[in-house]
Order: structure tokens, then sequence, then C-alpha cells
């Protein structure tokens, strides 16, 4: 039996690791999942809401490392996570995503000589400013077996010298959580609370700090908003991170004048999945949100100027408009001037379903090939 440590750090985690764990639960002769959450992320609707909605057990491990700087945040996780490799020894870790937490954690076990399973492995953004892509690099460089969702995430890793016998093909993990989750989230009231049941609606997220912790960014994509919101109502779940901008900004009283752009809370994962899975247009800056929109053939307009998931754009619904407010706004109303039926995507090989077993066996593979 192998004992395996998932780590969660921040609310994309838990999407992923979801899947996996309840898949080491259905092979309990063969696996024994713990989970440790780091605490990089923690917020009662971001977090607990979460494990609630997803069926997660409570975390083995919880370790309240908090927030801070992406160095302090870094070296709390590894001090917090070192003692507790030490004390189970698992014969793996398997880390998640492109958070602090998912760079830390590989650390400790790379130095511990603990195997590292690293799912999500591949995807490059190309652009070394956004924290997430050193993070990246830096896991997939040291991790024992990189998971990939995509063709194009085992041509980067190979391009970078990657010996292949480490890259493991295995689809989207994110999407298994999505398709086990849609017929519960079909239960959720949220469309009738928020009254956008039968009518055109778009969705709006934004968290990086990029968008919202700049001030003209960030007021360039609200202006985008204000113009959009005149031609359909717009439902924007604000993250606590865009909350205090917002508020820093002076931007509260703005938004209100707006009349059909609603700032409502965050959504835990089942009222948010009911949310956008009916939207007629969704507009973020996540990476997994572009990934759920083209498994969902929902369009998405990236307020980004790159995406480490380009295969949303080459296969799916996605198109990266950057944070011009005109761009933004010529893209969404192309969007809403196409009916429906006349927008063509596909959802790339392996988003099935079954990511989490093709995870398993590829750890066993390892085992049985080590």
């Amino acid at each position: 039996m192998l004992k395996v440590i998932n780590v969660v750090g921040a609310r994309p985690n838990f999407m992923k690791v979801a899947p996996i764990v309840e898949a080491m639960r259905r092979r309990a002769s063969a696996f024994a999942p713990l989970i440790v959450h780091t605490g990089q992320h923690y917020d009662e609707q971001m977090s607990d809401a979460f494990f609630r909605d997803l069926g997660l057990p409570r975390p083995d491990v919880y370790l309240g490392v908090g927030s801070g700087t992406h160095a302090a945040q870094t070296a709390a996780v590894m001090q917090a996570f070192e003692p507790v490799v030490l004390r189970e020894r698992p014969d793996w870790v398997v880390v998640v995503g492109d958070v602090n937490s998912t760079l830390a954690c590989a650390l400790v076990c790379a130095k511990l000589l603990i195997p590292v399973a690293h799912v999500e492995a591949g995807l490059r953004s190309r652009d070394r400013t956004m924290p997430e892509e050193i993070n990246r690099l830096l896991t997939d460089r040291i991790a024992d077996l990189l998971l990939t969702p995509s063709h194009d995430a085992d041509e980067n890793l190979a391009r970078e010298g990657i010996p292949p016998e480490r890259i493991k093909l295995v689809g989207n993990v994110m999407i298994d959580s999505l398709f086990a989750q849609l017929k519960r989230a079909e239960t959720s009231t949220v469309r009738e609370t928020l009254g956008v049941t039968g009518e055109d609606y778009a969705v709006v997220t934004l968290h990086r700090p990029s968008n919202v912790d700049e001030r003209d960014t960030f007021s360039g994509i609200l202006f985008a908003l204000e113009r959009l919101c005149e031609r359909i109502k717009i439902i924007f779940p604000a993250h606590p991170r865009t909350q205090k901008a917002i508020e820093a900004f002076g931007f509260y009283e703005r938004i209100a004048r707006a009349e059909n752009l609603h700032l409502i809370e965050p959504l835990g994962y089942l009222d948010f999945l009911r949310l956008y899975s009916g939207a007629r247009l969704v507009l973020t800056d996540s990476g997994g949100i572009q990934e759920e929109t083209t498994a969902l053939y929902i369009p998405c307009l990236t307020l980004r100027e790159n995406t480490e998931r380009p295969i949303t754009v080459s296969m799916g619904t996605n198109k990266i408009v950057g944070t011009d407010a005109d761009v933004i706004v010529s893209a969404a109303l192309e969007v809403l001037d196409t009916p429906r039926e006349k927008f063509s995507s596909r959802v790339p090989p392996l988003w099935d379903g079954h990511t989490a077993d093709r995870i398993l066996d590829a750890i066993q593979g390892m085992r049985d090939e080590g």
C-alpha cells in the first residue's frame, strides 16, 4: 500500500485534489491518502465551503501558514511541511497546480528524497513576471513524475529536456470535478436568488495581482464592464483580494452606479458552477475557468495577455483579450452578436472525467518500474 500526502493550498487546488483522493479511497487496498492543507489561502467561503461542496474529508493536517510575501509564504510552508513529511514518511507526495505551496512542498520532498508527483505539469505562459510561472518551472524540474493535462504540456517539458519517462499524459483532473459535480450543482438556487433564470447574463471573476492591484488596469477593466452591462446583466463574485482593491481604490460607488453590474460575495463551488454553467459569456483571469468553460462550450474571454492553457484557445471556447477596455468590449459584443449554435469548439483529449484514475495508474506504474 502506498501512503500518499495530497497537498492543497489555495482554492483551485481543492477541485484538483478532490477526485484524486476519492479515487484513492476507491482503491483502499493500494492507497492510503492523507490531506495536508497548508492554509496558504484561508477564508470560510474560499476554503471550508469547498471541502463541503467537493465531498473532501477534513484535512488530516492543517498548517495554517496564512498570507505573506512570496518569499515569506514559501518559507513558512516549507518550515511547517517538513516535520509532517518526517513524521509520516509517505511513499509519494502529490502537489497540484502552481501556487506557492506547490513549489514549497516539492522542495521539501526533493531534499528529503521523497518522490513527488506534479499534477498539471508542463503548463507554460512564458511570462516570468507571473509568480505562478516560476512555481511551475521549478516544480517541474524537481518532481519525479510529471502528470500533464494536454499534449502541449508534454511538448513544453520535452523542449526543456525533461526525460520522457518522467512525463505522463493523464488529462485534466479539474474536469473530473466539473463532471462529477454538475448534477449536484443543479440543486443550487443561485440563479433564482440572483434573478438570472431564463435570461442571458455574463459572469466575471478577477483575482490576479496584475489586474486588481494596479489601479489603472482595474479601472480599465471596470470601464469595459460598465459599457457591457448596458447590453447584458453581469454577475461579479468578488474574490477577497478583489474586494480589498475595490475598497482601496474607491470603486464601490462606481460599481453601484452601473445598474446591470452586480457585485456579490464569493460563492461556494456548487453555487459558482451552477451560476457560470448557465452564462452566455464568462470574463476571467483564472486559469481553471478557461478549462471548465471549454469543457462546457461556454464562450470565455481571458483578461490577460497570455495563457498557460493555450489548448483552450486552439481547441476550445477561450479567447485572450488582455486588459484594454476597447478590445474587451469588442470581443464581448462579437460573442453576444453570434448565435450560440455558431460557436465551434472541441474538448481536448482525455478531458473525460477519468483523469484521477490515470494519475493513480501512473503513480503505481512508477513504483512498479522502480
